[in-house]
């Protein structure tokens, strides 16, 4: 028998796991190199995967939330995480750069135009590409919207979301001298750029285990223990884009740039109770965008494997494979 949906998982709703039929290490020219990987159909509708963070990584439950026999899906390691090289880096680092870096992708499989989907940090990369090369991109597929503004990482690391989670906040801002306490980003970066490996690693535990204790609706505040590799690079990635504020060009720039793709079809998936980007980003962008659907679901948090999120999210792709098989310009 079928599971009721309020018994299923979010691996419930997602296709059957699926290895790459395309794995390169793609050379920046600027002292990095990029991993990309493709799958699903070599021939259908071309789709990029932008993961969040900055420095969350690719992971193979990504590659499952399209058709494999309507969409090529592209994945990439953004700079300085997963299996990019060199790890942890932030030279020639910024969001610049991997704007560049998506537009070299593009180049390099020789696709003229596609699908951009990306969540939380993903969504704003997705955004600010969008916004530099609205021609290149046919749709977009947003999760947990953040702007990257001020008001954003205000809630987040000045204290907003602490007093729901007033335990775990407290875990977060114990290590940093009171004194300090008033600027937790640039504490922190203190800390993950001491030069001190023993220092850098406790402080990035930290500083992932202080999001992902709030990730989940289900989260009971315990945000585990990270890999060091990989919570050395989340931590150092994140705080470096933080702290020069995306590299954007003022506040609200993506609210502000957002009449550029207001011709661009899109559907936004948010969490109600999301702690990490409340749900106000993604109402206010889906008020500058009139092509743009908003899709709440109602019991889900930040995290990509919220069920309510991967629900409508492989939703939104399957409803839309048909409208894009029908476009000349895709492929």
């Amino acid at each position: 028998m079928d599971k009721s949906a309020s018994q299923k998982r979010a691996a419930d709703f997602l296709y059957p796991p699926l290895d790459p039929f395309d794995q390169r290490v793609m050379d920046t020219g600027d002292g990095h190199r990029v991993y990309v990987e493709q799958c699903g159909n070599p021939d259908g509708i071309p789709v990029i995967v932008l993961h969040g963070g900055p420095g969350g990584g690719c992971s193979p439950a990504m590659r499952r939330y399209f058709d494999p026999e309507t969409y090529r899906v592209i994945l990439f390691d953004q700079r300085g995480c997963g299996r990019s090289r060199p790890h942890a880096s932030v030279e020639n680092n910024t969001t610049w750069h991997l704007v560049r870096d998506i537009e070299q992708i593009r180049d390099m499989l020789g696709i003229p135009k596609w699908l951009v989907f990306g969540g939380s940090w993903g969504a704003t990369l997705a955004l600010i590409y969008a916004i530099s090369h609205p021609d290149r991109v046919g749709f977009l597929a947003l999760r947990g919207v953040f702007l990257m503004t001020e008001a954003e990482l205000g809630w987040f690391y000045g204290g907003g979301a602490g007093q729901f989670w007033p335990d775990v906040w407290e875990r977060f801002t114990s290590l940093i001298p009171e004194a300090e306490q008033s600027d937790l980003i640039a504490a922190y970066h203190s800390r993950l750029f001491s030069g001190d490996l023993m220092q850098e690693t406790r402080y990035a535990r930290a500083w992932a285990a202080w999001e992902n204790s709030l990730a989940s609706i289900r989260s009971e505040g315990r945000g585990g223990e990270s890999p060091t590799d990989y919570a050395r690079a989340f931590s150092r990635l994140e705080n470096h884009y933080f702290i020069n504020r995306g590299f954007l060009d003022g506040d609200e720039w993506i609210l502000n740039n957002a009449g550029t793709i207001a011709a661009i079809p899109a559907v936004i998936v948010q969490g109600r109770y999301d702690m990490i980007c409340p749900p106000v980003s993604a109402w206010r962008l889906s008020q500058r965008l009139p092509r743009a659907e908003l899709r709440i679901a109602p019991l889900a948090g930040h995290a990509l494997s919220e069920t309510g999120i991967s629900a409508e999210l492989v939703k939104s792709m399957n409803e839309s494979r048909q409208h894009f098989m029908e476009l000349s310009n895709f492929g």
